[in-house]
């Protein structure tokens, strides 16, 4: 729980910070790198497990009833723990610089937001997810690609790079990556740097909710027959 995002936080400071010179917003390049692996690792552990929950839970949905969708919610609780502990580290690291006198300009709004951030991004890996999922139990091999796709996915958001460094003709890419904005807005929250945008927000709320909704109801639809293709 501990050890996997700190050695992720000190490979991202030394080769994209120190060797690439990537900009961090002014912030000190390990709390930067450490805020986004920290976010990123909850939303790509939600996607990844829930995208297996037919796969893995075969044998026992097919001995009980019961509603299947509790599976993968019970996923995001779960994952929830490992979000807190790391994010407990986060904040003894922040606590840390602050006391060295490194210029950190926490935004208390914003920061009582949070669980607003949390659950946009819980639904985020939580829709993709169980969509994957219920796409696995006929074309098995697709849950080879999910955890290679997600690495690639994270290139295409702001962990390593602050949104600001796009170039203002590429900036509606980045955005049009709902974990944009949440990732911006954590670092906004908890470091005073970020580009944060109520619309963009808005945007990713509105597409959480979308993926969810479609996911639940192809997600309802496969498990009706799911036992016959698995």
């Amino acid at each position: 729980y501990l050890i996997q995002p700190l050695l992720t936080t000190i490979t991202f400071t030394v080769i994209f910070g120190n060797i690439a010179s990537l900009p961090t917003d002014g912030l000190p390049q390990f709390l930067f790198y450490m805020s986004g692996t920290v976010v990123w690792s909850y939303f790509a552990s939600c996607l990844t497990k829930t995208s297996e929950t037919f796969v893995q839970n075969a044998n026992l949905f097919g001995k009980v009833y019961f509603p299947r969708l509790a599976v993968p919610v019970s996923i995001l609780f779960s994952n929830l723990i490992t979000f807190l502990i790391q994010f407990g580290m986060f904040l003894a690291f922040v606590l840390f610089f602050a006391l060295r006198g490194t210029p950190i300009q926490p935004n208390w709004l914003w920061i009582a937001l949070s669980p607003i951030l949390m659950l946009m991004m819980a639904g985020l890996g939580l829709g993709f997810g169980i969509i994957i999922s219920s796409l696995t139990t006929k074309y098995r091999d697709l849950r080879f690609l999910v955890q290679f796709g997600v690495q690639l996915l994270m290139y295409a958001t702001p962990v390593i790079y602050p949104a600001s460094s796009i170039p203002e003709r590429f900036q509606w890419v980045i955005q049009a990556n709902p974990m944009t904005p949440v990732i911006e807005a954590f670092r906004f929250a908890y470091l005073g740097a970020g580009t944060v945008d109520l619309n963009h927000l808005l945007y990713s709320f509105g597409f959480m909710l979308v993926v969810v909704i479609i996911g639940s109801i192809i997600f309802n639809r496969v498990e009706q027959t799911f036992m016959d293709t698995v």
